[in-house]
């Protein structure tokens, strides 16, 4: 049996934390917990006469994916109303929309804080 030197030192074994040492998921990454709420909603877009009916897909305390029969260029600013509670904010859309079988799928942020707007109490954000 070989017996160690008393001048060799084991590698000190580091405490395992993965953690600490993986990427965030997607999930966690995000600034606003989201939630599937489908409700109809009415946008206004200046120079357009009419209303543009759509739907929410998700929702979360600084924006949406909302659905609607048309795309929209990243950074279109335009309004959404809540028919419900007749409350309005402008928003901005965050990338172009992806197309699906019901519509434009279009990821908009709100350019004001409205945490409220879709009557929904969020919980904080723990990130």
């Amino acid at each position: 049996m070989i017996k160690p030197s008393p001048n060799v030192h084991a590698p000190a074994a580091s405490p395992a934390r993965p953690a600490l040492q993986r990427q965030p998921t997607a999930e966690e990454r995000r600034r606003a917990q989201r939630v599937l709420l489908r409700m109809a909603i009415v946008v206004h877009v200046a120079g357009k006469p009419e209303p543009i009916k759509g739907f929410t897909h998700t929702v979360s305390a600084t924006g949406a994916m909302i659905i609607l029969p048309e795309g929209f260029a990243q950074g279109t600013k335009f309004t959404i109303e809540n028919p419900k509670s007749q409350q309005k904010v402008e928003v901005s859309v965050v990338r172009p929309g992806q197309m699906n079988q019901e519509g434009s799928l279009l990821p908009v942020e709100f350019l004001t804080p409205a945490p409220l707007f879709w009557n929904i109490v969020f919980p904080p954000n723990i990130n």
